[in-house]
Protein backbone atom coordinates (compact mmCIF):
# COMPACT_ATOMS: atom_id res chain seq x y z
CA UNK A 1 0.00 0.00 0.00
CA UNK A 2 2.64 2.51 0.71
CA UNK A 3 4.48 2.14 -2.74
CA UNK A 4 0.97 2.78 -4.07
CA UNK A 5 -0.07 5.75 -2.27
CA UNK A 6 3.63 7.02 -3.11
CA UNK A 7 3.23 6.52 -6.39
CA UNK A 8 -0.42 8.82 -6.62
CA UNK A 9 0.93 11.47 -3.95
CA UNK A 10 3.66 12.04 -6.39
CA UNK A 11 2.23 11.85 -9.68
CA UNK A 12 1.63 15.29 -11.24
CA UNK A 13 -1.76 16.11 -12.71
CA UNK A 14 0.34 18.14 -15.34
CA UNK A 15 1.39 14.77 -16.49
CA UNK A 16 -2.16 14.23 -18.10
CA UNK A 17 -1.42 16.17 -20.49
CA UNK A 18 1.81 14.60 -21.51
CA UNK A 19 -0.02 11.22 -22.32
CA UNK A 20 -2.80 13.33 -23.08
CA UNK A 21 -2.31 16.19 -24.90
CA UNK A 22 -5.23 18.74 -26.46
CA UNK A 23 -4.63 17.80 -30.00
CA UNK A 24 -4.47 14.08 -28.95
CA UNK A 25 -8.33 14.73 -26.59
CA UNK A 26 -9.57 16.44 -30.37
CA UNK A 27 -9.04 13.02 -32.30
CA UNK A 28 -10.46 11.06 -29.39
CA UNK A 29 -13.55 13.31 -29.64
CA UNK A 30 -13.55 12.51 -33.18
CA UNK A 31 -13.07 9.00 -32.76
CA UNK A 32 -16.23 8.53 -30.26
CA UNK A 33 -18.07 10.90 -32.59
CA UNK A 34 -17.28 8.28 -35.71
CA UNK A 35 -17.78 5.17 -33.31
CA UNK A 36 -21.23 6.32 -31.84
CA UNK A 37 -22.38 6.47 -35.57
CA UNK A 38 -22.00 2.70 -35.95
CA UNK A 39 -24.28 1.57 -32.90
CA UNK A 40 -26.33 2.69 -30.22
CA UNK A 41 -23.79 2.67 -27.65
CA UNK A 42 -22.58 5.93 -25.94
CA UNK A 43 -19.21 6.29 -25.00
CA UNK A 44 -17.36 8.37 -22.58
CA UNK A 45 -13.48 8.67 -22.20
CA UNK A 46 -12.31 10.13 -18.82
CA UNK A 47 -8.86 10.04 -17.27
CA UNK A 48 -8.05 10.52 -13.98
CA UNK A 49 -4.15 11.17 -12.74
CA UNK A 50 -4.07 10.18 -9.42
CA UNK A 51 -6.78 9.35 -5.94
CA UNK A 52 -6.57 11.16 -3.04
CA UNK A 53 -4.65 9.62 -0.02
CA UNK A 54 -7.22 9.43 1.83
CA UNK A 55 -8.83 6.80 -1.10
CA UNK A 56 -5.40 4.82 -1.33
CA UNK A 57 -5.63 4.31 2.60
CA UNK A 58 -9.65 3.45 2.08
CA UNK A 59 -8.59 0.63 -0.08
CA UNK A 60 -10.32 2.34 -3.47
CA UNK A 61 -9.06 0.49 -6.77
CA UNK A 62 -9.43 2.09 -10.04
CA UNK A 63 -12.99 0.06 -10.73
CA UNK A 64 -14.68 2.06 -7.63
CA UNK A 65 -13.02 5.18 -8.87
CA UNK A 66 -14.62 4.59 -12.49
CA UNK A 67 -17.84 3.56 -10.91
CA UNK A 68 -18.07 6.82 -9.37
CA UNK A 69 -16.88 8.56 -12.68
CA UNK A 70 -19.90 6.43 -14.23
CA UNK A 71 -22.09 8.05 -11.80
CA UNK A 72 -20.86 11.59 -11.84
CA UNK A 73 -20.80 11.92 -14.91
CA UNK A 74 -24.01 10.29 -15.44
CA UNK A 75 -23.11 7.87 -18.44
CA UNK A 76 -26.14 6.08 -17.38
CA UNK A 77 -28.35 8.78 -18.55
CA UNK A 78 -28.93 6.82 -21.92
CA UNK A 79 -32.41 5.93 -23.04
CA UNK A 80 -31.68 2.82 -23.48
CA UNK A 81 -29.11 1.96 -21.19
CA UNK A 82 -26.30 2.35 -23.49
CA UNK A 83 -23.57 4.37 -21.98
CA UNK A 84 -20.05 2.82 -22.12
CA UNK A 85 -17.38 4.80 -19.90
CA UNK A 86 -13.76 4.02 -20.53
CA UNK A 87 -11.59 5.21 -17.66
CA UNK A 88 -8.08 5.63 -16.69
CA UNK A 89 -6.10 6.07 -13.71
CA UNK A 90 -2.48 6.74 -14.64
CA UNK A 91 -1.12 6.54 -11.37
CA UNK A 92 -1.81 2.62 -11.71
CA UNK A 93 -2.14 2.08 -15.56
CA UNK A 94 -5.22 1.12 -14.56
CA UNK A 95 -8.22 0.72 -17.55
CA UNK A 96 -11.58 0.48 -16.35
CA UNK A 97 -14.52 0.14 -19.00
CA UNK A 98 -17.75 0.09 -17.29
CA UNK A 99 -20.78 -0.67 -19.32
CA UNK A 100 -24.69 0.42 -18.62
CA UNK A 101 -27.11 -2.16 -17.81
CA UNK A 102 -28.14 -2.58 -21.69
CA UNK A 103 -25.54 -3.31 -22.69
CA UNK A 104 -24.12 -5.69 -19.68
CA UNK A 105 -27.05 -7.62 -20.66
CA UNK A 106 -25.72 -8.74 -23.73
CA UNK A 107 -21.90 -7.80 -23.62
CA UNK A 108 -20.52 -10.33 -20.99
CA UNK A 109 -17.93 -7.84 -18.26
CA UNK A 110 -14.87 -10.35 -19.47
CA UNK A 111 -15.20 -8.86 -23.26
CA UNK A 112 -14.42 -5.52 -22.05
CA UNK A 113 -12.05 -6.53 -19.45
CA UNK A 114 -9.73 -8.09 -22.35
CA UNK A 115 -10.09 -4.85 -24.32
CA UNK A 116 -8.69 -2.53 -21.22
CA UNK A 117 -5.93 -4.96 -20.60
CA UNK A 118 -4.66 -4.47 -24.00
CA UNK A 119 -5.02 -0.62 -23.52
CA UNK A 120 -3.14 -1.05 -20.36
CA UNK A 121 -0.34 -3.04 -22.42
CA UNK A 122 0.22 -0.44 -24.50
CA UNK A 123 0.00 2.58 -21.85
CA UNK A 124 2.49 0.59 -19.82
CA UNK A 125 4.80 0.87 -22.68
CA UNK A 126 4.89 3.98 -22.93
CA UNK A 127 2.44 4.14 -26.26
CA UNK A 128 -0.98 6.10 -25.18
CA UNK A 129 -2.01 6.69 -28.68
CA UNK A 130 -1.93 2.98 -29.83
CA UNK A 131 -3.45 1.71 -26.63
CA UNK A 132 -6.00 4.43 -26.49
CA UNK A 133 -6.96 4.24 -30.17
CA UNK A 134 -6.79 0.29 -30.55
CA UNK A 135 -9.00 -0.36 -27.35
CA UNK A 136 -11.84 2.52 -29.19
CA UNK A 137 -11.33 0.67 -32.05
CA UNK A 138 -12.58 -2.91 -30.20
CA UNK A 139 -14.95 -1.21 -28.01
CA UNK A 140 -17.01 -0.14 -31.35
CA UNK A 141 -16.91 -3.44 -32.81
CA UNK A 142 -17.78 -4.76 -29.82
CA UNK A 143 -21.00 -2.50 -29.71
CA UNK A 144 -21.79 -2.79 -33.47
CA UNK A 145 -22.00 -5.95 -32.76
CA UNK A 146 -24.36 -5.91 -29.72
CA UNK A 147 -25.99 -3.13 -30.17
CA UNK A 148 -26.28 -1.83 -33.80
CA UNK A 149 -27.79 1.44 -34.75
CA UNK A 150 -31.41 2.02 -35.38
CA UNK A 151 -33.01 4.07 -38.01
CA UNK A 152 -33.09 6.71 -34.73
CA UNK A 153 -29.64 7.18 -32.86
CA UNK A 154 -29.44 10.16 -31.05
CA UNK A 155 -26.05 11.22 -29.55
CA UNK A 156 -27.15 11.33 -26.22
CA UNK A 157 -23.68 12.15 -24.37
CA UNK A 158 -20.75 14.88 -24.76
CA UNK A 159 -18.20 13.05 -27.16
CA UNK A 160 -15.28 15.07 -25.35
CA UNK A 161 -13.06 13.29 -23.29
CA UNK A 162 -12.90 13.88 -19.23
CA UNK A 163 -10.12 15.06 -17.25
CA UNK A 164 -10.80 14.19 -13.69
CA UNK A 165 -9.43 16.03 -10.89
CA UNK A 166 -10.39 15.68 -6.79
Amino acid sequence: MVSRMLRHLFMPSWLMWKYFPPAMLAEIETAIRESEIRHHGEIRFAVETSLPLSAIWRGVKGRQAALEAFGNLRVWDTENNSGVLIYLLLADHDIEIVADRGIAARVDQTEWDNIAKLMERHYRAGDFRTGTFEGMRRVTELLARHFPPGPDNPDELSNKPVLLRR
